[in-house]
């Protein structure tokens, strides 16, 4: 009796602790760490609470609001309760949450904005990247004049390292880098590197190979190019697209860049995803200067972003939008902006999942395709779609990150603001 109680005990305490993580987990995902909101206009915001919470503003700039419509400080939220936001200046301000009026259990950051706007592109680009240095991919063995193979690179360079010099030569291309090792004349070699933003410089004796030349044993890399979707443009000719960074396919770490340019491309075959297969697009790109559409000056987790030229400008001569917030996000009907077609058009969506935490920025929303058109061309989202706008309410809110590999019509989504806040 007595073992069959503890035994009760124990379940009891482990479910206890395994619902409050549940909790936890679920509170830290549903409500917003940061906020957005439109100076001098009223934000109704839900947040989708298991129990009651007390929130406070903690500055007279944002007041809050709730069912009675009275301006207040602090307000009670019961359960999904919808409450208002209204800032009256630009800047940050906190509020604070309490669960049942006693727990303090986050502050949320709450940033006063003017209204802005964008043109939601859809437009597919082809896209170069020039790395900032020559990247390391990896390192090999070279077998020497005498037959015997050796590795000088080997643990001293490694994947994910940036040459910037040799010998104090800068260096921009792997082609500059190649016929520095050719004029070393038997001397070492000595690499400036960069490694996770630090310099260093390592030292490094070539291998005289069997056809005579002096080799490094370093695989490199200095450029990238491909083909991703136009996110948006917004009214100083600012763009932003694919909703991730460019990531080297044998690293898979984000590309450092010096700089990058987009140009015309077209799209000439589809490849529908499949189960275990995400299917892509393939394009022509057409270099050169008449092609040119804009300039790239960042690279990161959440896009690429630079500036457009005029030709580019003229050809998305369309209505801006008004940019939306997180806490305008909502599951249920939107749409996604493609040219994948030959044609930009809007494609039906539904989102699925809503994720208002910060913690996964280019993976905030789960979404799934839903128009016949788009699934008949493609199987849904396919690679190179990254990028697309999503629209909901007439709002811009978010882009396609991510397609997932067992069913291609969902897909992963960023929030919009992730982009803008780069």
């Amino acid at each position: 009796m007595l073992r069959k109680r503890r035994y009760l005990l124990w379940t009891f305490c482990i479910g206890l602790l395994a619902c409050a993580g549940f909790s936890y987990y679920y509170l830290e995902h549903m409500i917003p760490d940061r906020i957005n909101i439109i100076r001098d206009q009223e934000e109704l915001v839900q947040f989708p609470l298991p129990f009651s919470a007390t929130l406070q503003s903690e500055s007279e700039e944002v007041v809050l609001g709730s069912v009675s419509n009275i301006p207040k400080d602090q307000i009670n939220i019961i359960r999904d309760q919808t409450f208002s936001l209204y800032g009256r200046s630009e800047g940050s301000y906190l509020l604070s949450l309490d669960l049942f009026g006693l727990i303090r259990f986050k502050e949320i950051q709450v940033d006063v904005v003017n209204a802005q706007y964008a043109i939601p592109c859809g437009a597919p680009v082809g896209i170069y990247l020039k790395s900032k240095g020559v990247m390391v991919i990896g390192t090999g063995e070279i077998t020497g004049m005498d037959g015997v193979p050796a590795e000088p690179a080997a643990g001293i360079v490694k994947s994910g390292d940036y040459i910037e010099s040799i010998n104090g030569e800068f260096l921009e291309t792997k082609e500059q880098l190649a016929d520095a090792v050719g004029r070393l004349g038997g001397q070492d070699a000595v690499l400036t590197i960069r490694r996770d933003e630090e310099l260093m410089n390592v030292t490094l004796e070539p291998v005289t190979a069997q056809d005579g030349s002096e080799k490094l044993g370093i695989w490199v890399r200095s450029d990238t190019q491909g083909i991703g979707t136009m996110t948006y443009l917004d009214l100083n000719g600012k763009f932003g697209a694919l909703g991730h960074g460019i990531s080297d396919t044998d690293t898979g770490e984000v590309v450092q860049i010096s700089g990058g340019t987009l140009y015309d491309t077209e799209i000439v075959g589809i490849e529908k995803g499949t189960m275990g297969n995400p299917g892509v697009m393939s394009g022509v790109i057409y270099y050169g200067p008449g092609s040119l559409l804009g300039e790239i000056d960042t690279n990161c987790e959440v896009g690429i972003f630079g500036t457009a030229n005029d030709k580019f400008r003229q050809a998305m001569n369309m209505q801006p939008i008004e940019i939306g917030y997180r806490q305008d996000v909502k599951k249920g009907p939107a749409f996604i902006r493609s040219g994948i077609s030959g044609e930009i058009k809007d494609y039906q969506i539904e989102i699925l999942k809503v994720d208002y935490s910060t913690a996964h920025q280019n993976k905030s929303l789960v979404i799934q395709v839903t128009d016949p058109s788009l699934i008949t061309q493609t199987g849904g989202i396919v690679q190179g779609m990254s990028g697309s706008p999503i629209i909901q309410d007439g709002k811009l809110i978010g882009a396609v990150t991510h397609v997932f590999i067992q069913d291609s019509t969902k897909g992963y989504g960023i929030f919009i603001e992730n982009m803008l806040s780069h």
